[in-house]
């Protein structure tokens, strides 16, 4: 590349960045959708389904609105204060370098969703399809599949692609039993999840925030289930995916005018030279710093966007809890996450640093869900009054 082009900016390359997380996001919500349309027939069910989002109200259709209101307002306090407490605790675990505590326990956690709500989901999906499972078969299956899962996730010497998939299926899971709460429940807690990310990556003392500055001064790795599309470098006008990483040793050179740090891209000389390609998705030699985040998205130190599993969850129990009332509305919210997922993007190019990633996301899903029930039912009615005139 010449040296007197100008150099590329993440403004760039937004539109790549944005397939790379927009491709998974989607997948996730859309099979949410999925399973909410072929296994929860009936709405009002998600009243049974208990947790900890339902500790301080249990809702029910004779209650009024403002009991419904009130409840699921004390809901989603015991549900945030208890993230709050538990990421504080996850703070001073860090802190006091208790990281492999930290990786037995997200293994843990990994395995117990794969395997109990896996399983409870495949259940379900083996009676409504009548398929022909034998009950030793499924449990060997599922054992497998979810001990693979926790080293896909946790272990460096995997597939990006299975790595990024068992993300994906991890957080379809979560998402659909979060779809089982009740209804006023989920819209509040949504708003408050989004104020708590707002607040908890963006405020001086806030927990996501404090985890990410002590990484970054330590120079480690915060065990936890982040997304990271790999990032995709245009070449001679060919799309070729590559690993990037900052070299800390050339911090003191003339390119430090741009957030102290040098990029280096690891290039193709020659069609010969395959092995400059096939970088290894994690370097061995040295720990990496990276902005490892539970909620929230920044670019990491290979270069790639990350976004924390808690934004996938969230986003599909907004779509997923639209579908339980009209596909249209679904359509609705799955464009206002996308838009809101690129306007964060857009910040994210402008500040260069770590970024809520719920906040704008999730308004904009709330308010067009409002609005297209809104719209629905002015329709219907105005239709059937045409119908009676007629």
């Amino acid at each position: 590349m010449d040296r007197t082009q100008r150099p590329r900016s993440v403004l760039d390359s937004l539109g790549e960045e944005l397939i790379g997380i927009l491709t998974p996001v989607s997948i996730c919500m859309f099979t949410v959708v999925l399973l909410v349309c072929l296994l929860n027939s009936d709405p009002s069910s998600s009243a049974s389904f208990s947790s900890i989002a339902t500790a301080a109200y249990s809702e029910t259709d004779s209650d009024s609105p403002w009991d419904k209101l009130l409840g699921a307002f004390l809901n989603s306090l015991v549900f945030v204060a208890a993230i709050t407490v538990a990421t504080f605790l996850l703070v001073v675990l860090f802190y006091l370098r208790c990281v492999r505590f930290l990786k037995l326990y997200m293994g843990f956690s990994a395995f117990v969703v794969l395997a109990n709500l896996g399983g409870e989901i495949s259940v379900l999906l083996i009676d409504r399809f009548r398929l022909p499972v034998d009950s030793v078969t499924f449990s060997i299956l599922l054992f497998n599949f979810s001990v693979v899962g926790v080293f896909a996730v946790f272990m460096s010497r995997f597939s990006i692609l299975i790595t990024q998939g068992y993300l994906v299926v991890i957080g379809v899971l979560v998402a659909y039993f979060f779809t089982m709460l009740p209804e006023w429940t989920t819209w509040v807690l949504l708003v408050a999840l989004a104020l708590y990310d707002l607040a908890a990556v963006l405020l001086p003392v806030g927990p996501l925030r404090l985890l990410v500055e002590m990484a970054i001064s330590r120079d480690e790795d915060i065990p936890a289930l982040v997304y990271e599309a790999r990032p995709v470098i245009r070449d001679d006008s060919r799309l070729v995916q590559r690993r990037v990483w900052r070299d800390r040793r050339s911090s003191q050179n003339d390119d430090d005018l741009e957030n102290n740090e040098v990029v280096n891209v690891v290039r193709a000389e020659e069609d010969e030279q395959r092995s400059e390609i096939s970088v290894p998705l994690i370097e061995r030699s040295r720990p990496e710093s990276s902005e490892t985040f539970l909620e929230g998205i920044g670019l990491g130190s290979s270069g790639a966007i990350k976004l924390g599993l808690g934004d996938f969850i969230f986003y599909s129990v907004l779509v997923g809890r639209a579908a339980m009332y009209d596909l249209m509305t679904v359509y609705a919210c799955y464009l206002a996450i996308i838009a809101g997922l690129g306007v964060t993007l857009m910040l994210l190019s402008v500040y260069q640093k770590a970024l809520p990633a719920l906040p704008v996301s999730i308004m904009l899903g709330v308010v067009f869900y409002f609005l297209a029930r809104l719209f629905l039912e002015v329709f219907v009615v105005q239709c059937s009054s045409n119908l009676v005139m007629f």
